[in-house]
């Protein structure tokens, strides 16, 4: 699901974006982050999506490491 935002304002090397259409709800993330050349005003899509593989792998990562501590108990 792609949202619109308006890059309002950049600082110390955080964009600070207002999700669209009434934009009273504001993201902070790393200016790093954002497409080369993206300044003040502009309109960016986001696209946030769930990584079901990414997230069954850290589970199992988790439940390995806590098998590992109880049978060092």
């Amino acid at each position: 699901m792609a949202t619109k935002v308006t890059l309002d304002r950049i600082e110390n090397q955080i964009a600070v974006l207002l999700i669209r259409p009434e934009e009273t709800t504001k993201i902070s993330i790393p200016l790093s982050l954002l497409p080369e050349g993206s300044k003040e005003g502009d309109i960016l899509n986001i696209d946030i999506t769930k990584d079901v593989q990414e997230t069954e792998q850290a589970k199992e990562r988790v439940s390995s490491l806590l098998e590992k501590i109880k049978n060092k108990k």
